[in-house]
């Protein structure tokens, strides 16, 4: 059982090494015993390390990539709107090379180089900092029965390949806490194949307002709309939107009641993009919805184009394990260039496109409407770019080095508060706290359960062995506090003992503090050193 934590251990052996080193046999042997005892070690291996006097063996691995390497890594990270490393590396060709076109990087030759070859483990360790500065109403069903047997269903294993312009949709709501009253929505299209996202505000859920928005995103998309999947939900399943895809040609389906994996590609959008995008907060009216449109505006294309995500490539089950596979994360315009059924007018449509974007140009964009989301959800005065006024583009970029410092750089972001957990019941050994503190201050090498067995044996009834885990706890405290007071103890007596006192003192003091047990070997376990006869060396 560990008694203290390993660096403690570690700063224990360094301290008491070099003194049990020079001592002779009879206060080798005190040493060992109360080594053993704080750092719960076997007695044969306690010996080898005081014996060498290092614990592990240090590490001669250079390292490969410097601060001039991660510094400009935390601003791509920030500018890729703090994507994991898995995510982050297939994206760092496209960003670095966007950020220099724009000329908002210049890197030497070699940090480039690096940046290019490190891994999405490594990047994730060089985050570690910056990272560490760093989360319903059941709806009513379609009125006829005849209308929902009119669509048919389609399961999410009914999706083998399917050609880009096959889409699953959803609604997310932005009631807030209370689903009362009117409230905007946001209407998500999520393609199969490429995972291509659009998302628009709508003022109220209304099914002819629904059908008047799909045409406008269907304009948006840079592929023809050929299949329109949703779920169960009223808005979707009526003759409106079931007209309008018969008349438009689109193939209409739905998902089984109360399946929510048979969408699992757009519900996996609403979180990572809806959801992180705006927040949890209500938004009501036109001016919250015209905010919203300019956040979907800049949004869509940073997350089309900036954004990789993995895909599903195959799983399977192996008794109750499911073994799944993805294909390496891209961004949904890589893998409209990858994919053989896409035209080359659209190709080059899109080439053209992704040339004109500056991400961190986006990402200020996004910020700044998730500012003025912020301010309006919360009755302040939203803060509002006077027209023909550029945003400060340079300042926006210079606070990508330092961002991560101040949490989460999100203005819709409500950062959840800090768990204050206490005890939850009284204290069960409050009433021999002292008598236990005093068995352990003249034997600390006693174990857990031989301090409860002689609590029983003293007040019998009233400590049973459930309480064994929650006096090991204790230990664990006092023990701790005891190895500091050895590793700390002749300094701090050092530093207030008077001018030209000897530092034999300060050892007396650690055996009058009753550190060290006699190691005769016919002496009791129980027996206490005295100052007279083991005291130690001089350090």
């Amino acid at each position: 059982m560990r008694k203290v934590s390993m660096p403690t251990r570690n700063e224990l052996l360094a301290a008491l090494g070099e003194r049990y080193r020079r001592c002779v046999r009879g206060e080798k042997g005190s040493i060992l015993d109360e080594f053993v005892a704080v750092s719960g070690y076997h007695r044969k291996h306690a010996m080898r390390l005081l014996r060498s006097g290092t614990a592990t063996k240090a590490s001669n691995r250079r390292r490969i990539y410097d601060e001039a390497v991660r510094t400009p890594l935390v601003v791509l990270w920030e500018a890729s709107d703090r994507v994991c490393g898995k995510r982050l590396r297939p994206l760092v060709p496209l960003l670095l090379e966007a950020m220099e076109r724009h000329g908002h990087l210049v890197l030497a030759s070699e940090i480039r180089a690096g940046l290019l070859a490190m891994s999405a483990a490594t990047m994730d360790r060089a985050l570690k900092e910056a990272k560490a500065g760093t989360r319903g109403v059941r709806r009513r069903g379609a009125a006829s029965t005849a209308l929902r047997s009119s669509i048919p269903i389609r399961t999410f294993s009914d999706w083998s390949d399917p050609a880009p312009g096959h889409v699953e949709a959803d609604l997310v709501s932005h009631s807030g806490p209370v689903a009362k009253g009117s409230y905007a929505w946001t209407f998500v299209l999520t393609d199969i194949a490429t995972g291509w996202t659009e998302c628009a505000p709508l003022l109220v859920c209304e099914q002819t307002l629904l059908t008047a928005v799909l045409g406008e995103m269907r304009a948006c998309l840079p592929f023809p709309l050929l299949g329109f999947d949703t779920d169960n939900d009223s808005a979707f399943i009526n003759e409106t939107v079931r007209d309008y895809c018969a008349a438009s040609q689109i193939a209409f389906t739905r998902c089984r009641p109360y399946r929510k994996n048979d969408q699992a590609f757009v519900e996996q959008k609403n979180g990572a993009v809806v959801r992180r995008l705006v927040g949890y907060r209500r938004f009501e009216g036109i001016t919250a919805a015209t905010i919203l449109a300019e956040l979907y505006a800049s949004s869509r294309l940073f997350v089309n184009f900036f954004q990789p995500s993995f895909k599903l490539a195959e799983k399977h089950r192996a008794g109750a394990k499911v073994h799944k596979r993805y294909h390496a994360p891209a961004t949904p315009y890589q893998r409209l260039l990858d994919d053989p059924r896409t035209s080359e007018e659209t190709k080059l449509r899109l080439q053209d496109i992704y040339a004109g974007l500056d991400p961190v140009w986006l990402l200020r964009d996004i910020r700044e409407a998730q500012s003025r989301l912020a301010a309006l959800a919360d009755g302040m005065a939203a803060v509002v770019t006077d027209e023909g006024v550029q945003p400060d583009l340079a300042g926006f970029l210079e606070s990508l080095k330092f961002i991560w410092k101040q949490g989460d750089a999100r203005p819709t972001a409500v950062s959840k508060p800090k768990q204050k957990r206490g005890r939850r019941r009284p204290d069960p050994l409050v009433a021999v706290t002292a008598d236990l503190r005093t068995w352990f201050d003249q034997e600390p090498w006693r174990t857990g359960r031989e301090l409860l067995d002689r609590l029983q044996a003293q007040r019998p009834g009233e400590y049973p062995d459930t309480l064994l885990r929650t006096l090991q706890r204790r230990l664990k405290v006092w023990r701790s506090k005891r190895a500091h007071e050895m590793i700390f103890g002749f300094a701090e007596k050092s530093a207030t003992a008077p001018k030209g006192t000897a530092p034999r003192a300060t050892a007396d003091v650690w055996c009058a503090g009753g550190l060290l047990r006699s190691a005769e070997p016919g002496g009791s376990a129980s027996q206490l050193a005295t100052p007279a006869s083991n005291t130690l060396p001089a350090a």
